[in-house]
């Protein structure tokens, strides 16, 4: 049963939340240290190059000096060498980095001294870095290769993980769910660790334990108060009728009527509380129970039953408050019959059209459609904190809304879930109150 109506919000699986950051991690770890390798094995090929520039110009000069021959690859004042070499100090081997790429040739490290004094040729050697920068290449490829694979093979991991967790709080969820809905011997039980989640399950757990202790501390004062009210109310009501007639006797007893309705209802919902109200259920014409129940209220209340043949005629007269429900009970034969029980039924459905009638707005109007029965009248709708709620006992929602108890929507709530139905409050978008009844198939 659903007494109100609460959306439910759009949420995204805790399990896919933890496996997409452990994903997001684990590409951020990869990533980084992709970069990490990159940048240092790069400084590394680099720093090589340049040592081995640096010793091929030192042999290459004690060559040329001995001999006059170029070797190791050196050459003279080359075309290629770089600005910020072509003038060395004398004596003083210098390297520089040259970024120019001409096919398979670059980038490159060059070495450079000069051969004697001030403007004699500068011998330079040249060391070619593209062999070592395409083996970065391939470890680069490999790292992301090697980086996709262990996500691959880590993401089953993390979404198995997680949905461990994920079970364990649906679980405690799950729990709190039934609390809610009444349930007060749901527990969540022992859960596997020794972390929050078992935390969690166990406070839930002794919140329960607490709420049912002092909800059902409140069920019984609530009975026991009625209990010991109806015998003092029926002596005040068998006292009212030895007064003599007059408008002190019709006041007095209509305030004993009134008490001792409050008693009954009083005991009524500690029997629904208990749990001891069980259906008795009939195969019944729906449209004419529903009929007779709102012809009992004694209210101007119209009454429609869709699938029936008769209709009053355009420009009648509308009947008598209290003929238009009977009228409606003849016509009503004709709809679909239910399995239920007739008494609850009735309990509810006057419930509704009394409670439309004191807290709402004329025209009331109530609909039998196969199963579902709605109660609409045209006032200033449910209170917000009602619909949030829920109806409860001692509390109407507004004080707009007039006197009473608030014990009708809580009884017509109670004998609902006896049924096995579905009460609906919720407001028009035009203004008033609709309450639906769904019987169950």
């Amino acid at each position: 049963m659903r007494p109100i109506h609460r959306p439910r919000p759009v949420r995204a699986s805790l399990r896919w939340k933890i496996a997409a950051l452990a994903a997001v991690t684990a590409c951020l770890v990869a990533a980084a240290v992709g970069v990490l390798v990159h940048v240092l094995t790069a400084q590394d090929i680099r720093d090589r190059a340049g040592a081995r520039a640096f010793n091929a110009v030192y042999s290459a000069m004690d060559v040329y000096r001995r001999t006059g021959v170029l070797a190791y690859g050196a050459e003279l004042d080359p075309i290629e060498l770089p600005a910020a070499l072509r003038h060395p100090a004398d004596g003083d081997r210098h390297t520089a980095y040259d970024g120019h790429v001409e096919g398979n040739l670059g980038p490159s490290v060059w070495a450079a001294q000069r051969t004697g004094g001030p403007g004699s040729p500068v011998l330079a050697v040249r060391v070619n870095m593209s062999p070592e920068l395409y083996g970065l290449h391939r470890l680069d490829v490999t790292m992301t290769v090697a980086s996709l694979l262990a996500l691959a093979a880590s993401a089953p991991v993390a979404v198995y993980g997680a949905g461990l967790l994920a079970r364990r709080l649906r679980r405690v969820s799950q729990t709190a769910g039934r609390i809610c809905a009444g349930d007060l011997d749901a527990r969540t039980g022992p859960t596997k660790g020794r972390d929050e989640v078992a935390d969690i399950a166990a406070a839930v757990d002794l919140m329960a334990d607490d709420l049912g202790r002092r909800l059902r501390t409140e069920r019984q004062f609530t009975a026991d108060v009625a209990h010991e009210l109806r015998t003092p109310v029926g002596g005040l009501l068998a006292a009212a009728d030895l007064l003599p007639p007059g408008e002190t006797e019709d006041l007095l007893r209509a305030r004993v009527r009134d008490l001792r309705a409050l008693v009954e209802d009083l005991l009524e919902i500690s029997r629904l509380d208990a749990g001891a109200e069980q259906p008795v259920r009939a195969r019944v014409p729906l449209g004419a129970v529903v009929a007779e129940a709102v012809a009992r209220t004694g209210t101007d209340t119209e009454v429609t039953v869709l699938g029936s043949h008769r209709a009053e005629p355009p420009g009648a007269e509308p009947p008598h408050p209290g003929s238009r429900s009977a009228e409606t009970a003849e016509t009503a034969a004709t709809a679909p019959t239910a399995e239920t029980d007739p008494r609850r039924l009735e309990r509810i459905v006057g419930n509704l059209v009394v409670n439309a009638h004191r807290h709402g707005g004329p025209p009331v109007r109530v609909t039998v459609d196969g199963r579902t029965v709605v109660v609409r009248d045209h006032g200033p709708g449910f209170p917000a904190d009602l619909l949030l709620h829920g109806p409860r006992r001692f509390h109407t929602g507004a004080a707009e809304r007039g006197p009473g108890h608030g014990l009708g929507l809580t009884i017509a709530l109670g004998q609902a879930r006896v049924l096995g139905a579905e009460l609906h409050l919720e407001n028009a978008p035009d203004g008033g109150a609709v309450a639906t009844l769904r019987l169950p198939d």
